[in-house]
C-alpha cells in the first residue's frame, strides 16, 4: 500500500509540473498567434513524442521527459540578408516593426530605402550559425516573411517572451492563495494549550544541564498563570483592559506589563471569569527573524527582559489575513530570486556532497528527481493528515512555478530572459542609430549568440545531471525537511 501511495505521489507531481509547463508554453502561444506569428509546434516535454495532433498549421504534442517544453516559431534566428541591411532614411519603416504599407520583402526586411551593410569576414561557428538560421526559417513559405518572430516589433516580442514566465508567476500566486487563504496556516490562538509552572530566566536555564532546563527546581518562581489557576482550554479575552483579538496582540500586551498587576479576563466552560495577577519580569533569549537565538561574541545567548504570564497557545488552521498575503508572496518570490543569485555557491556545495562526505542540506538545491521523491513520501506517509499533505503538495507546486518564472527571467539564451534581453538591446540599438541620424537597422543577428547559448545549455545539462545523481545517491527525505523547518 505504501508503494502504491508513493507512486501516486510521484504521478501527481508529474501531472502538476506538466500542467505548469503546458500553461507556460500556452502563455507564449496565445500572444504569438494573436500577433500573426506562424507557430509550427507546441510541445510539452522533451525527447520522444508520446502523442501529437496537428490542428491547422500547428502540431500539438506531449513528449516523454517533462523537463520543459517549447513552441516553434520561424524566424527566431533572422536570415543573414535581413540582419545585414540598414534602412537608408531615418524614420522609415524598420525590419522587425510593422512596415508602413504592411509588406515585407523576401528577406524579411521592409521594402523601402534598404541598402546592404558591408560584408563581414568569416568567423568561428559561421557554419553552425548558418545552419541555425536555415533550420529556424525552413518552414517560412513565400509571402509569409511577415509572420516570422523577427518581423514582430520589439514590444510584441517582449509580450510573447514574457507571457510564458508570467503565467508561471500568476499560477504560483494562485496556488499560494489556495493554500494560505483557502486552506489556511497553523496560527496560535488565544485559547490556552499549556500552562508553564516555573519561570526560569534564560541565563539561569543556560547554566543548567540540558536535561534539567525544562524542569522546576527549588527556588524557581511560579508563573502568574500557574498561581492564578489558568487551565488548558481557557480562552483569554482581555489583559489589562485590552481585548485579546489574537495571540500577537495578547503577547504584546503581556510583554509591556512587566512588574504590574493587571486584570486577566478569560472564558471557561462558557462562563467569563476575571483574575488579577502580577505580570513578572522575565529574561528570555533574543531571537532573529528565523527564530534562532542571537549569540554574543563568546557564544552565550543575548537576552532581553519582558513581561511573562506563562501560557502556551492552541494552534488552529486559520486563513492568512488578506493584508498579509502580499507580504507572503513577496517573501516567496524574493527568496527564489535570492536562491538563483546564489546558485553558483549552491552548486559548489552540491558538488561537495556528490564527491565527498558532506551532508546534504535540506534547504539546498534539489532536482526534479528529488522533488518527485519527496512528493511520493508526502502522499505515502501516515504521519500527516490529508489536509497537511494537500498543503505541502500545493506548496511544492507553487514554489516550483515561481522558480520557473524566476529562472526563465535570467537574461541568457536560450531562456526567455535571454530573448527579452535581445529584444531590449535591439530596441535600444535602433533608437540610438536613429538619434545619430544613421537610420534604423534591421533585426539583431541572434545567431551570433549561439556559442554562448551552447555554453548555457551545457551548464544546464551538467547541473541537471549532477542533481539527478545526488537526488539518487544522497536524497533529501521528508524527515530532513521537517527537521530543517524545526
Amino acid at each position: 500500500m505504501v508503494t502504491l501511495l508513493y507512486t501516486v505521489g510521484v504521478i501527481l507531481f508529474l501531472i502538476g509540473i506538466s500542467i505548469s509547463i503546458a500553461l507556460h508554453e500556452l502563455g507564449h502561444l496565445i500572444p504569438a498567434k494573436r500577433f500573426g506569428v506562424k507557430v509550427t509546434h507546441y510541445m510539452v516535454g522533451f525527447g520522444p513524442t508520446l502523442f501529437s495532433r496537428r490542428r491547422g498549421e500547428t502540431e500539438y504534442g506531449i513528449k516523454a521527459l517533462p523537463l520543459g517544453g517549447y513552441i516553434a516559431m520561424p524566424g527566431m534566428y533572422p536570415p543573414v540578408e535581413a540582419t545585414n541591411r540598414r534602412l537608408g532614411e531615418p524614420g522609415t519603416a524598420e525590419a522587425g516593426d510593422e512596415a508602413a504599407d504592411g509588406r515585407l520583402d523576401d528577406t524579411g526586411t521592409a521594402e523601402t530605402g534598404l541598402r546592404p551593410r558591408r560584408a563581414r569576414r568569416g568567423r568561428l561557428f559561421e557554419t553552425t550559425m548558418s545552419d541555425a538560421r536555415d533550420y529556424s526559417n525552413q518552414e517560412i513559405e513565400p509571402g509569409e516573411e511577415h509572420r516570422t518572430f523577427y518581423a514582430l516589433n520589439v514590444p510584441r516580442r517582449l509580450v510573447v517572451m514574457f507571457a510564458g514566465p508570467f503565467v508561471n508567476l500568476v499560477l504560483g500566486i494562485l496556488i499560494m492563495a489556495i493554500s494560505l487563504l483557502g486552506i489556511g496556516v497553523m496560527t496560535p490562538t488565544t485559547t490556552v494549550a499549556t500552562v508553564v509552572e516555573c519561570a526560569v530566566d534564560a541565563s539561569e536555564a543556560a547554566s543548567r544541564p540540558a536535561d534539567q532546563r525544562n524542569a522546576c527546581q527549588s527556588g524557581d518562581r511560579l508563573t502568574p498563570a500557574w498561581e492564578a489557576g489558568i487551565e488548558p482550554g481557557d480562552r483569554i479575552t482581555s489583559v489589562a483592559g485590552v481585548p485579546a483579538e489574537d495571540w500577537e496582540t495578547l503577547s504584546s500586551v503581556i510583554e509591556d506589563q512587566a512588574g504590574k498587576s493587571v486584570e486577566v479576563e478569560f472564558v471557561r466552560d462558557g462562563s467569563t471569569q476575571t483574575v488579577t495577577v502580577p505580570i513578572i519580569a522575565h529574561e528570555r533569549p533574543r531571537l532573529d527573524e528565523s527564530g534562532a537565538p542571537i549569540l554574543n561574541a563568546d557564544g552565550t545567548p543575548q537576552t532581553e527582559t519582558e513581561g511573562f504570564f506563562g501560557i502556551g497557545p492552541v494552534q488552529e488552521r486559520l486563513p492568512l489575513p488578506l493584508n498579509e498575503f502580499p507580504g507572503a508572496v513577496w517573501d516567496q518570490v524574493s527568496g527564489v530570486f535570492h536562491a538563483i543569485v546564489t546558485l553558483p555557491v549552491k552548486l559548489v556545495d552540491i558538488t561537495q556532497v556528490a564527491v565527498g562526505e558532506k551532508e546534504r542540506d535540506a534547504e539546498g538545491l534539489v532536482g526534479m528527481v528529488g522533488v518527485g521523491r519527496v512528493a511520493g513520501e508526502i502522499v505515502s506517509t501516515d504521519r500527516l493528515e490529508i489536509v497537511d499533505k494537500t498543503q505541502l503538495g500545493l506548496g511544492m507546486l507553487g514554489s516550483l512555478n515561481i522558480f520557473l518564472f524566476a529562472f526563465n527571467m535570467i537574461p541568457l539564451l536560450p531562456l526567455d530572459g535571454g530573448h527579452i534581453a535581445v529584444a531590449l538591446y535591439e530596441g535600444a540599438r535602433r533608437r540610438i542609430n536613429q538619434l545619430r541620424g544613421h537610420g534604423r537597422v534591421g533585426p539583431f543577428d541572434t545567431a551570433k549568440l549561439l556559442p554562448l547559448t551552447y555554453v548555457v545549455i551545457g551548464l544546464m545539462l551538467c547541473m541537471t545531471a549532477l542533481l539527478v545523481y545526488v537526488d539518487l545517491v544522497k536524497p533529501i527525505t521528508l524527515d530532513a525537511i521537517f527537521r530543517s523547518a524545526g
